[in-house]
């Protein structure tokens, strides 16, 4: 009530931070209400929390806005756009160009995959064989046809991937990982490290599951930690490749379903996704003029136009803006930094009972310019009595 007189005194020049102004955006914490049952935990496990909302917006305060976030002077996004959320990034800077709802939360769908990747790159030799499962082979949704038995490698499984979107893939993969509870923890681990703050992985697929959920912001972290590998950069770029048919028969052609690869100029690449709870989604970078720019978007619907088209209008919008120099609405997080080594043994020494430099010790942070004061003492001391001693000396 207080807060709220006080507004209401200041003069009207005066903007409310966009935290007060809006605090009730839509998805803030969970997606929307599931329309099947693929969410519900398995029986005897509870429902995962959602997961907290930082005091702080990551990116920068415009992040927490709710609706259109552009810089001023900007025009207006382009239309039509379907997606409850998207955002426009500049992959080299990590400058947020322009964002709607950033971080909405929403399934992310096959764009987890993305994730998915990272761990498989950071994990597994590429040269390292896989031998498919009838398991793999029997994987929900989208498939890109592995047969039981055959042997695929894990460069040839990540391609793969990211091209065709397998979830048989997907899971082989996992296997290779230790299992799919397993690789999610991975998942989960990486997205920490990258300051994805709003993702919760819940399979190694995107197939929807208790606690999935992910924002345009985040996604756009995922996006930009995964183009500076190659192997991830060059899967995306890739229209077909050949893949290993059934034993015993030649290989055929797998193809990237990625509409904007080859129709969009200077399109490096990007992933696709859907299920009925997500809805589409859809991420995708583009270069021009010395601009490399991502978008990533959200809950989209194919209508009026598609998704990958609505990207495509993002992505111009996102090159106009660029060319513009406008002030960036907000900023990508860096990658947390591992602690260094010394730090681990410190605090192992402290707890054998010893004492850490600069903690306790009378020669930490506070004795070392004591004991400095303590020599220049003694020092000046020591002039003062070979004076007197020479004076004396003289006197005999």
């Amino acid at each position: 009530m207080l807060i709220t007189v006080l507004l209401a005194l200041l003069p009207g020049s005066l903007v409310v931070p966009p935290a007060l102004a809006a605090p009730g955006c839509a998805n803030r914490e969970v997606p929307p209400p599931p329309v099947d049952t693929s969410e519900e935990p398995k029986p005897g496990q509870p429902s995962p929390k959602p997961l907290p909302v930082p005091d702080d917006p990551v990116g920068g305060e415009r992040m927490a806005e709710c609706g259109t976030v552009l810089p001023a002077g900007a025009p207006p996004s382009p239309e039509p756009l379907t997606p409850h959320s998207w955002l426009l990034t500049d992959l080299d800077s990590g400058a947020v160009l322009a964002a709607h709802n950033p971080h909405a939360r929403h399934r992310p769908a096959s764009l987890i995959k993305v994730l998915t990747a990272l761990v498989v790159i950071d994990e597994l030799d590429p040269k390292a064989t896989v031998r498919a499962t009838q398991e793999d082979a029997n994987q929900e949704g989208t498939s890109t046809g592995l047969f039981p038995n055959n042997t695929y490698t894990v460069g040839q499984l990540l391609r793969a991937l990211l091209m065709s979107s397998g979830n048989d893939v997907a899971h082989a993969l996992a296997r290779q990982l230790g299992g799919a509870p397993r690789v999610v923890e991975k998942m989960n681990a990486m997205a920490g490290k990258l300051g994805a703050k709003d993702t919760r992985a819940a399979t190694p697929s995107g197939l929807d599951g208790p606690g999935m959920s992910s924002s345009a912001y985040d996604l756009a972290l995922l996006m930009r930690a995964a183009m500076v590998k190659p192997e991830f950069a060059d899967a995306v770029h890739t229209q077909s490749m050949k893949f290993p048919g059934r034993p015993g028969e030649p290989s055929y052609e797998v193809y990237n379903d990625n509409k904007l690869l080859g129709g969009y100029a200077g399109f490096l690449g990007g992933k696709t996704g859907f299920t009925d709870d997500a809805r589409h989604t859809y991420a995708g970078a583009a270069k021009r003029g010395g601009h490399r720019i991502a978008v990533t978007l959200l809950r989209g619907e194919q209508q009026p136009i598609r998704v990958s088209d609505q990207a495509a209008l993002l992505l111009d919008y996102g090159f106009t803006l660029a060319g513009m120099n406008r002030e960036p609405v907000g900023r990508l997080v860096e990658p947390a930094k591992p602690k260094p080594q010394h730090v681990h043994r410190a605090k192992d020494d402290a707890a054998a009972g010893a004492q850490p430099a600069g903690t306790g010790s009378s020669f930490g942070s506070v004795g070392g310019p004591l004991v400095a004061l303590v020599a220049i003492g003694l020092a000046l001391g020591g002039l003062l009595w070979l004076r007197r001693k020479a004076k004396d000396v003289r006197n005999e």
